[in-house]
């Protein structure tokens, strides 16, 4: 029944999934650019307002369809998780080349990209730590902390 659904949203869009999504996330990006170099409080209404009008009038015009702007908008909220901006633009530049592979291998595709990106990260070095310290370069007594870090107690044994 959901697929049913989908698929009737799809029916009217000119554009395929991959093109759709790129250009719904280019205009994001674009928005959250104009909010980032307006004054504080203009610019995250800029961003909110600017994206519920465009999106909404993008789905009126049967450029996008809904769900595409549900996933997007879904992706953009989680894309604000990331705590730090500079942290967060090689994220942003990954997202765009995983959407080409995905639209051009599929999940295959995605699977082989992911594989890459996790030993491209963890051949990284930083200050002459392993970059996916101490998961990478497994270390059974450090795993204590690899998911969730306890407050460090002076005097504590450790484990």
């Amino acid at each position: 029944m959901l697929l049913l659904s989908l698929m009737a949203q799809r029916e009217g869009v000119p554009f395929p999934a991959f093109l759709e999504a790129l250009i719904m996330e280019v205009v994001f990006e674009i928005l959250r650019e104009a909010g980032l170099r307006m004054p504080r409080t203009i610019g995250q209404a800029v961003s909110i307002v600017g994206s519920i009008v465009i999106g909404q009038a993008a789905v009126e015009a049967g450029i996008v369809s809904t769900v595409m702007v549900v996933v997007v908008a879904i992706t953009a909220i989680a894309s604000f998780a990331i705590p730090s901006y500079s942290m967060s633009i090689p994220i942003r530049m990954l997202r765009f080349g995983f959407m080409m592979i995905a639209s051009t291998l599929g999940i295959y595709g995605l699977t082989i990209a992911f594989i890459m990106l996790v030993v491209h990260l963890s051949g990284l070095h930083s200050f002459g730590v392993p970059y996916l310290s101490p998961v990478a370069p497994y270390k059974p007594r450090k795993q204590s902390d690899a998911i969730l870090r306890f407050p460090y107690q002076p005097g504590a044994k450790g484990p």
